[in-house]
């Protein structure tokens, strides 16, 4: 089993997205040298709290500040893009810092509809998802005869490709084309075993993988006491509650209270959509942590946690590292 991380590059409140960049560079750089596998970035648009809205040019960055570890999208959404401009950006990262690029893809926009719409210039009715997952991959493996459509830089780079999900659409995508796959439950928790278990199930071995690679994503928040790892992880149910709400922000500061600033039924809401979450001093992070490894048994797991102070974050995924190597995962 590995662990790895997931940043959505947040902007807290009283930051802009130049801190943003550099808060994220130290921590990469800081998880590095804690064994994390590969560190993953997210494309969202129109958010005034993630500054990872160009992630191929973000992924370029923290490959270039940092020297062993895997660095990706989690993920690409594909409907935004042209398969062909993809594989041109990856191929170039690849080009620049060889086999330390991953691509994963999700189908959802990221966004809201108007931008989404500001982003493609035209909707498709139809869903293509699967066709442009396979004509990517292509860009990226060797020409075929009389091929006229090349990727330069790109083609027989062979980019890892992983798919990404939140329901069981993914799972059974990943499976058919024996792809890696990582499930969202860091926010999405509902069919966290249903896709798991269809994943590994339909799983077609294939020359990219020759066994099922199932990845479930957590929220860790860790501190030295629970009171503190209570206290930081308002900062994410604030953010989750004014984005659900329609009002998304920086990343809030964290309060004493939640139910201060939040009503009770948000504050359920929220909850349930950060369940698949650990959240303490470090033997109740790893109790937890525990718990849920035994629930799904993951391959990998993808561990994620908005957190307003740049120092309590990296102290954070400290802890997540150690608690990860104390049950078994292997640093890279």
């Amino acid at each position: 089993m590995r662990y790895s991380l997931l940043d959505l590059a947040p902007i807290p409140e009283g930051a802009d997205a130049a801190q943003s960049i550099r808060n994220s560079t130290a921590l990469a750089q800081a998880a590095e040298g804690l064994g994390y596998h590969r560190y993953w970035l997210a494309e969202h648009h129109n958010m005034p709290g993630i500054a990872s809205s160009a992630t191929a040019v973000m992924i370029g960055h923290i490959a270039a500040h940092t020297t062993r570890m895997r660095v990706g999208s989690g993920g690409i959404m594909l409907p935004n893009h042209s398969p062909l401009v993809i594989a041109e950006q990856f191929g170039t990262l690849a080009a620049i810092h060889g086999d330390r690029i991953d691509l994963g893809l999700g189908r959802a926009p990221g966004t809201d509809m108007e931008t989404a719409r500001a982003l493609r210039r035209n909707m498709a009715a139809q869903d293509t998802f699967p066709q442009d997952v396979l004509e990517l991959m292509a860009y990226l493996g060797d020409p075929e005869p009389g091929q006229k459509l090349h990727a330069i830089p790109g083609e027989g780079s062979k980019v890892p490709v992983w798919i990404l999900g939140s329901s069981l659409y993914g799972a059974q995508l990943a499976a058919h084309l024996g792809l890696p796959y990582a499930f969202a439950s860091h926010f999405a928790p509902d069919m966290l075993g249903q896709a798991a278990e269809v994943y590994r199930r339909g799983f077609k071995p294939s020359e990219y993988l020759s066994a099922p690679h199932f990845m479930m994503a957590m929220n860790i928040f860790a501190a030295d006491t629970s009171d503190q790892a209570i206290y930081l992880r308002t900062s994410m149910q604030q953010a989750f509650v004014r984005l659900r709400s329609g009002q998304p922000s920086k990343l809030p500061r964290p309060v004493a209270r939640i139910e201060d600033v939040a009503e009770p039924a948000w504050i359920r809401a929220v909850n349930h959509a950060l369940s698949v979450s650990a959240t303490g001093d470090a033997a109740q992070v790893r109790e937890q942590t525990a718990r849920l490894i035994e629930a799904y048994q993951p391959d990998e797991v993808m561990i994620s946690g908005q957190i307003h102070d740049p120092a309590a974050r990296i102290h954070s995924f400290e802890i997540a590292a150690e608690v990860m190597q104390s049950l078994g995962a292997e640093p890279a």
